[in-house]
């Protein structure tokens, strides 16, 4: 699940005007300076290592295949994948979804979001999101002519205001888009906010868009899928990956989950897009979905571990680190070392220090809401974190200067 563009307010001559304001983004320029610099890159969030080896043989033993696997398939998905990811979510969130007309499947979660707003917005409509937010929602709400409505999760609890929320809807408002596990904060929603949002979303005829690409990626607490609470499913399209639970964000097949009406608006917006995902990694996510629970089990516990090595070693640093409940970032607070700028200190880190990190400024509507905070990756191999963490000795010096 890649990002999109950072805001730059610089005009683009040939940009159409809903995407103005769109520039570079803010993971070219610090991947660039990693490259640059040959710095312990913990900015992009994907992982420095492979998924399980039975994935691999899967694909390879599906591009072997002579049934025409390899060439245009189902738009909506081989049924294969739509099946297992129907079991899936029966299996782990007690949701039951029809694996022919209401399971599609995409070309990543990316694709997912821009897909459903395309089908379900219209010029005019606003959406109501929360920020910090990945940063595709914005260039893809604006690309279906509708307006963003923030309402801001707040550090260093990352709750939200629920009279902020309640206020932000509008009679324009067509959707709720949430994200939990959060990108970038780590927050796991719990049940009384979840309960708090169907409730508007009830009340106002609403349809909730749900990403959950971090749904087995939860360390404190219990993810909650907003679609299982008393009136949602009907009314809420469930967004995940096969990227995020199995560490191969490159195969880049996603997936919704949602009414067979709602699918279907989807769909028609899907085959004017990509069309059709790779067939041969779409069997090989059919396996990965059918994977025993072991295998979650161990996953969570990994990302744990990793979280808890560079979470431990940030506070020795002497940064305020905010402990993620969920996804494979956490975000820490600069200003206890004397820094006041994201951007300025990730700037300055790959060169000086040989680590690169992301600035979330990039994820708020009003950058200042952010400009103390800086997200780091953990989904890296125990000797890249310690790497990075031994490079991070000169901080406290850089900051004494």
């Amino acid at each position: 699940m890649p990002h999109s563009a950072a805001v730059n307010s610089e005009r683009q001559p040939y940009l159409c005007d809903r995407l103005q304001g769109f520039g570079t983004t803010i993971f070219t320029e610090m991947t660039r300076l990693a490259i640059e610099h040959q710095a312990v890159n913990l900015g992009q969030g994907f992982p420095n290592f492979d998924g399980p080896g039975f994935l691999k043989e899967a694909a390879i033993a599906a591009i072997g295949r002579t049934d025409g696997t390899n060439q245009y398939r189902r738009m909506a998905g081989l049924m294969e994948l739509t099946t297992a990811i129907a079991e899936h979510q029966q299996r782990f969130w007690g949701l039951s979804y029809e694996p022919g007309s209401e399971v599609s499947v995409f070309a990543g979660a990316t694709e997912a979001i821009f897909a459903t707003l395309q089908a379900l917005l219209n010029p005019g409509d606003e959406v109501v999101v929360f920020e910090p937010y990945y940063d595709s929602y914005r260039a893809s709400i604006a690309m279906a002519g509708a307006t963003a409505r923030f309402v801001t999760l707040r550090a260093p609890s990352f709750t939200y205001d629920p009279q902020e929320l309640e206020q932000a809807i509008t009679p324009r408002t067509r959707i709720i888009l949430l994200n939990t596990p959060h990108n970038p904060t780590g927050k796991v929603f719990s049940r009384s906010e979840l309960e708090h949002i169907a409730g508007l979303c009830r009340r106002h005829n609403l349809i909730a868009v749900t990403d959950e690409v971090y749904e087995h990626l939860v360390y404190d607490g219990q993810h909650t899928c907003l679609a299982s609470l008393p009136g949602m499913r009907e009314r809420t399209v469930v967004i995940s990956s096969a990227g995020k639970s199995f560490s191969m964000t490159g195969w880049k097949v996603g997936h919704t989950c949602a009414s067979e009406q709602i699918s279907a608006a989807i769909r028609c917006a899907h085959q004017f897009i990509t069309f059709c995902v790779p067939g041969p990694f779409q069997l090989a996510a059919a396996a990965a979905y059918r994977a025993p629970d072991s295998y979650f089990r161990d996953l969570v516990q990994t990302f744990k571990s990793r979280r808890d090595r560079l979470c431990e070693g940030l506070d020795k640093l002497g940064l305020k680190v905010l402990v993620p409940a969920g996804t494979y970032f956490v975000l820490t607070d600069i200003r206890p070392l004397g820094f006041t700028s994201d951007v300025e200190f990730c700037r300055m880190l790959p060169q000086k220090v040989g680590v690169a990190a992301i600035p979330p400024s990039a994820f708020y509507s009003q950058s200042d809401d952010g400009s103390h905070l800086v997200r780091w990756a953990f989904c890296k191999t125990e000797d890249v974190i310690d790497e990075a963490l031994t490079r991070l000795q000169k901080l406290p010096s850089l900051a004494a200067k």
